[in-house]
C-alpha cells in the first residue's frame, strides 16, 4: 500500500470522526434547547392542585394534568365527560395544520404535561395540543393517572397578523423534534410548501371576510378615565376582562368602548378626549341591527356627555343611514357564515384575533 493511499484513508477516517463529532455537538446544543424551553421538575407547581372551574373563553389544549376537563356539554348543563370518554375538541383541518408524534414507549400524563405545558404559540400564531391516551381515547387536556402513546401539534394557519409564515412554522418544527428525542419517538407533518400555500389562501379569504366598523364620541374637553367609565356603565356597558363592553344575551361583546384608541386600562394620559365605538364583525354575534344598536347607544352617549357622534371618516353621524348600514353588514355576516364561519363563535375568534 502506497504512502497516498495510507494518507487517503487517515483523512477519510478523520472526515468521519469530525462528522461524528458535529453530529454530537449539534444533539447536545438542541437537548439543551429543549431543556432550557421545558424544564423538568421533580414536583410541577401545577399538579395536585386542587381543580377550579373558570367558565371564561380560553383556548382548549394540553393543560395541567389536575385541570377537570370541560367540553361543551358540561358548559351547557348536559351530563359531564365520564373518565373514558373522548375529549370534544379535536384539530380544524380548515385552519390548523398539524405535526403527529408518535411515542416509542407510552408517556405518563406527567412526564408529558412537564414537556408541553409552556407550548402556547409560535410567533404570532395559537398553538394546540393533543393526545392519544394508550388503550384508546382522545385527550384535548391531560389527565392524572393516563399514558399516552402519540400526541399532536396543531398551529393556526393565518389570523390577524397573516398566514403562518416559514419562521413560525420552523420553530413549532424544532419543539416538536425535541419532543420527539425527548420520549425517543418519531414525527412527520406536510411540506413547507403546502403549509405556506395553505396560509395564504386562508389569509385571504379572512381578508376579505375581516371588518370593523367605528363610531367616535368628540367630548367638549377632557375627561379622566373614571368619569367616562362610570358614564358608559351607567349606559350600559358591562365590565368584560379588560374591555368596557355593549353584551348580547349569548354573553359575547357585540361593541366595545376604546378611549383615545386604548383600553381603559391602558390609558397612560391624565384625561380622554375621545371615546371610540368598534364593532368587530367576526366577533359579535349575528345582528339585523347592528350598526343601528351601536349608532344608538353613541347617540345616548353624545347627548349625556354633550359630545359630537362622528363615522369613523371624522364626519358628523347622518340620521337615516343606519338601516342602509345595518343591511350591508347584515350581508358580511352572512358571507362569513356561508364561508363556514360563524361570527362571534370560539372557531371564528381565533381566526380573527
Amino acid at each position: 500500500m502506497s504512502d497516498l493511499q495510507i494518507s487517503l484513508i487517515l483523512l477519510g477516517v478523520v472526515l468521519i470522526l469530525l462528522v461524528l463529532l458535529f453530529n454530537w455537538w449539534q444533539d447536545r446544543r438542541v437537548r439543551k434547547q429543549m431543556l432550557e424551553q421545558f424544564p423538568e421538575r421533580e414536583e410541577d407547581p401545577l399538579l395536585g392542585a386542587a381543580p377550579t372551574l373558570s367558565m371564561a373563553r380560553r383556548e382548549p389544549g394540553l393543560g395541567s394534568v389536575a385541570e377537570p376537563t370541560i367540553g361543551a356539554a358540561e358548559a351547557s348543563g348536559a351530563a359531564p365527560l365520564s373518565e373514558n370518554d373522548d375529549d370534544p375538541a379535536e384539530v380544524d383541518p380548515a385552519t390548523e395544520v398539524v405535526i403527529d408524534i408518535s411515542f416509542a414507549q407510552p408517556v405518563p400524563s406527567e412526564q408529558l404535561h412537564a414537556a408541553t405545558h409552556a407550548i402556547r404559540k409560535v410567533g404570532g400564531k395559537p398553538v394546540r395540543m393533543f393526545a392519544e391516551k394508550e388503550g384508546g381515547g382522545h385527550r384535548a387536556r391531560l389527565r392524572p393517572g393516563e399514558n399516552y402513546v402519540s400526541m399532536q401539534l396543531a398551529v393556526l394557519l393565518a389570523n390577524r397578523s397573516g398566514p403562518l409564515s416559514e419562521i413560525e412554522w420552523s420553530e413549532l418544527w424544532t419543539i416538536a423534534e425535541g419532543l420527539t428525542d425527548r420520549f425517543d419517538g418519531s414525527m412527520e407533518g406536510p411540506e413547507i410548501k403546502e403549509i405556506v400555500e395553505r396560509g395564504q389562501r386562508l389569509d385571504a379569504i379572512c381578508a376579505e371576510l375581516d371588518a370593523m366598523v367605528g363610531l367616535a364620541l368628540q367630548l367638549p374637553g377632557a375627561l379622566s378615565v373614571s368619569e367616562v367609565s362610570r358614564a358608559l356603565e351607567e349606559a350600559g356597558f358591562i365590565r368584560h376582562g379588560p374591555q368596557l363592553a355593549w353584551m348580547s344575551e349569548l354573553g359575547i361583546p357585540r361593541f366595545t368602548a376604546l378611549f383615545n384608541g386604548r383600553l381603559p386600562g391602558e390609558v397612560q394620559s391624565a384625561g380622554v378626549d375621545r371615546i371610540e365605538l368598534v364593532l368587530d364583525l367576526p366577533n359579535s354575534p349575528a345582528d339585523d341591527q347592528a350598526f343601528s344598536r351601536m349608532a344608538s347607544v353613541g347617540r345616548h352617549l353624545a347627548a349625556n356627555l354633550d359630545a359630537q357622534l362622528l363615522d369613523d371618516q371624522g364626519r358628523p353621524v347622518a340620521d337615516g343611514a343606519d338601516q342602509a348600514i345595518d343591511q350591508q353588514l347584515l350581508e358580511r355576516y352572512q358571507q362569513l357564515e356561508s364561508s363556514g364561519f360563524i361570527a362571534g363563535e370560539f372557531r371564528t375568534a381565533r381566526l380573527f384575533s
